[in-house]
């Protein structure tokens, strides 16, 4: 008995082991041979099974990190009271004109990110800008009126606030570490038809010069960005926030490959100092900067050397202002600022944007012989007026 025991358990061990090399070397030998239809079929092994929240994931999926992220992405739905002809109480107009239609309410459509759980949320300037109504959906359907903390519209970056609990919050990455070719979540309510994920990688980074806001710094990608995903989330593999989805380039307005994103160091800078001050305070320094070239070269009788450094010319300063007394004269070429080379005007404008006013800042100008260090104590830069 003993010995026939012994055999048994010695045959089943060899045919599990021989299972095991089978399925490692020739899986589809195991493959199972489903009739369908009257039709025989090949299924992969456990391809019957339910996936359920405890089964592993394929590997490269980003399934993980798109059930993490998206818990954290919110649709906002915007309404803006129909405008009424101030004209239409004045009888005299009735009389002429008629009852006019005042019009219908406009419906505006768009995407956020729950980043603290006492319910602040990152969004686009231009999703909720002149909107009377605010509503915020989050992914568990819950529904919630919002608030506007703030405004940045240099970024067109907005901070609302909703008061409810047990709120997901994603995490933020680190964007300044960002590489081409990383890979990269989009996530957000694009055309209204419910929360989406699209995937692709990082194309380029610090795209600037687009026209889209006045400071740009944009992380481009390849993963789809449609209307309504404006404010969602660019996330990274484990579900990290990277950026704000924010533009896309199209002709058709539909996803052609290339959309933009503002980079989460960004968004953060916002959304600290919009909640602690109401506002971003931002450094300005009084100059007509200008791209370097050889008609500006020769018109200020730089030298040769100049033109191949690279830097933004000034053209102009302001009489009395912070570059005035600080130094800087017309022909001067800003080639860094606080020890960040700057090679444009929009890396100029951002180099001096994040400058603190009224402390001083080193500035790298070539001006004659060469090279000239000069402080410069920024002022603060005035918030554009909005016309209505």
């Amino acid at each position: 008995m003993k010995r026939t025991w012994l055999l048994f358990s010695q045959t089943v061990t060899i045919l599990v082991a021989a299972y095991f090399v089978v399925a490692t070397l020739q899986p589809q030998w195991l493959n199972r041979r489903t009739p369908v239809g009257g039709v025989s079929v090949i299924e992969a092994p456990g391809s019957s099974l339910p996936r359920t929240a405890g089964t592993a994931s394929p590997m490269g999926s980003f399934a993980p990190a798109a059930k993490i992220a998206s818990a954290a992405v919110v649709s906002i739905n915007t309404s803006k009271a129909a405008v009424k002809n101030p004209q239409m109480n004045d009888p005299w107009f009735r009389f002429f004109f008629g009852d006019q239609n005042p019009g219908e309410a406009q419906a505006g459509l768009g995407s956020g990110v729950i980043v603290s759980s006492s319910g602040y949320i990152l969004t686009n300037n231009h999703v909720v800008e002149g909107a009377d109504e605010i509503e915020v959906v989050l992914n568990d359907t819950r529904k919630a009126r919002a608030q506007v903390i703030g405004t940045d519209p240099d970024t067109d970056l907005a901070i609302l606030k909703i008061e409810l609990g047990k709120l997901p919050v994603i995490v933020l990455g680190n964007s300044d570490t960002l590489q081409v070719g990383d890979p990269v979540l989009a996530i957000g309510n694009p055309f209204g038809v419910g929360q989406t994920v699209t995937g692709g990688i990082v194309s380029a980074l610090g795209r600037n010069q687009l026209g889209i806001n006045t400071f740009e710094n944009f992380i481009q990608t390849d993963a789809a960005i449609n209307p309504g995903n404006s404010g969602g989330a660019l996330v990274d593999g484990n579900g990290n926030l990277l950026g704000i989805n924010t533009a896309i380039y199209s002709r058709s307005g539909g996803s052609m490959g290339i959309g933009f994103a503002i980079p989460v160091s960004t968004a953060r800078q916002v959304l600290e100092g919009i909640v602690k001050d109401g506002q971003v305070t931002r450094g300005w320094i009084g100059v007509e900067p200008q791209e370097l070239n050889a008609e500006l070269v020769e018109a200020f009788k730089l030298k040769p050397e100049a033109a191949k450094a690279g830097g933004v010319i000034i053209t102009g300063v302001l009489q009395n202002g912070p570059a005035a007394q600080g130094g800087i004269r017309p022909g001067d070429v800003i080639t860094a600022v606080n020890g960040q080379p700057v090679g444009n005007v929009s890396q100029l404008l951002t180099a001096v944007a994040s400058l603190k006013p009224g402390t001083p800042a080193p500035m790298t100008v070539l001006r004659g012989n060469g090279p000239v260090e000069i402080a410069v104590t920024p002022g603060k830069r005035e918030r554009p007026k909005v016309q209505r």
